[in-house]
């Protein structure tokens, strides 16, 4: 359920790694808990983002909720598939359901993520 090839923030988002480049989505959890998804406020190609800040949101039928950015550099490309599919997110959250890919500023900042079984943890610790 929770991939070991990603690294996860506490806010519920992923990052999978390819050479400078992280592809970025939301998580099982965070698809789960907000239900069936109808819009998402997709972030601008060519955007300077800092970990931590608000790229986008997501709509869904239960609330409204903010999608942060992982890591710091520049939207490469936007998951546009998303604007007329975004049930895609619940489908196939970390697979086609990506986000966007950003061009990585400060690659380290990846070690700083979650691993899949620090996530676990993390999981388990806020359902109880």
């Amino acid at each position: 359920m929770i991939p070991a090839d990603l690294r996860y923030h506490q806010e519920h988002e992923w990052v999978r790694l390819s050479g400078t480049q992280a592809t970025v989505g939301i998580s099982h959890f965070a698809q789960d808990a907000l239900g069936d998804i109808v819009f998402l406020d997709l972030p601008k190609v060519g955007a300077t983002v800092t970990a931590g800040q608000q790229i986008g949101e997501v709509e869904s039928t239960k609330t409204t909720s903010t999608i942060y950015t992982p890591v710091s550099g520049t939207i490469a490309t936007i998951n546009t598939d998303l604007k007329d599919h975004p049930e895609v997110v619940n489908a196939d959250p970390y697979g086609k359901g990506w986000i966007a890919v950003i061009t990585l500023s400060k690659p380290a900042e990846v070690d700083q993520l979650m691993t899949a079984q620090q996530y676990e943890t993390f999981l388990k610790n806020q359902t109880h």
